[in-house]
């Protein structure tokens, strides 16, 4: 999670300096995005990635030279497969690659802003110059970039917030899920017994209060994924009510359930939520892969929430329309 990665790169800058390295172009098929980013310490070791293998392993070389002199390189990763060019891979594209040494007291800071921002669930505008000053900056409402042709701006995006309403066998798993996949995580249940720290460590939040005064809570989060996973009908009807009247609409309400118990909530819904409201929600939730478990089906409705996210198909690789296929 980006939260993750800049509390880790706020530590390290206590201590020593670090190489930043972000990916600044695209060009073709390529394994990361552009404003992925790797950071190189002295002794070689990295945290995150910008695709592995030999590209990375070039980047990292550089690193060792940024870190020596303080200038910034940019790096180009070749993954034409080009037999005319030195190429570190076959994905087919290439990656432009900016190194940057970040260091002392201004760099403390500049990370913590982001994380200030990022924390409260808001987006925040990063410029980094490409040449040697100034230094990197956040862009605010009383700033703007001075050099705009030899800049790099992105918008840090927080990362979006998984609200589990229900915190039984499958919230837990689906807690542990979602986190890895880089999701904040909330949970939302009146019992404290089962909505704790010691049951839920991944949370950001726990709320042992009603869905609505949670919510309350929640107002400032921009993307907020909803997944109901509660012990009954009740539980499910209050939530869904609650979610679907937010002022500012999830970005994903998926409810658990049989198709009775999901037929039946929203037929209790009927006289207050518009059939086009309630047609919004994935229920029942998660996509089918077969899911018994409570880890299994954690597995299932993380999918569905890369889904929505990443706005994938669904469709197996194997079967996607352009792939390569083979005769032998």
């Amino acid at each position: 999670m980006i939260c993750d990665f800049y509390r880790q790169v706020i530590q390290l800058l206590k201590t020593e300096p670090i190489a930043l390295a972000t990916i600044i172009s695209i060009k073709g098929s390529v394994p990361r995005e552009i404003g992925a980013k790797m950071v190189i310490l002295e002794n070689g070791h990295t945290i995150g990635t910008i695709g592995g293998g030999a590209g990375e392993a070039k980047v990292i070389q550089h690193a060792r030279v940024v870190l020596s002199t303080g200038d910034k390189q940019l790096v180009e990763i070749d993954l034409s497969g080009s037999p005319q060019r030195e190429t570190q891979g076959v994905c087919g594209g290439i990656m432009q690659v900016l190194v940057d040494r970040w260091t002392g007291d201004w760099a403390i800071a500049l990370v913590q802003q982001i994380l200030t921002h990022l924390e409260a669930g808001q987006p925040v505008t990063l410029v980094t110059p490409l040449t040697a000053a100034p230094l990197p900056h956040l862009i605010t409402s009383n700033s703007a970039p001075r050099t705009p042709h030899s800049i790099f701006t992105e918008t840090l995006q927080p990362p979006p917030l998984l609200l589990i309403v229900g915190a039984g066998h499958v919230g837990e798993q689906l807690a542990k899920v979602a986190d890895l996949i880089g999701f904040q995580v909330a949970v939302q249940d009146d019992r404290p017994e089962w909505a704790n720290r010691d049951r839920y460590p991944q949370a950001a939040h726990i709320f042992n209060e009603s869905i609505t005064d949670t919510l309350a809570q929640l107002t400032h989060h921009l993307h907020l994924f909803a997944t109901l996973v509660t012990r009954g009908y009740q539980c499910d009807r209050a939530a869904l009510q609650a979610l679907l009247h937010r002022e500012l609409a999830c970005d994903y309400i998926g409810m658990i359930g049989s198709q009775k118990r999901v037929k039946q909530v929203y037929q209790a819904l009927a006289t207050e939520v518009s059939p086009e409201r309630l047609a919004t929600v994935y229920a029942p939730i998660g996509l089918d892969i077969g899911a018994l478990t409570p880890e299994e089906i954690a597995v299932s409705i993380a999918a569905e929430l890369i889904l929505v996210r990443r706005g994938g198909s669904g469709k197996p690789l194997s079967k996607k329309v352009g792939v390569l296929s083979f005769e032998f």
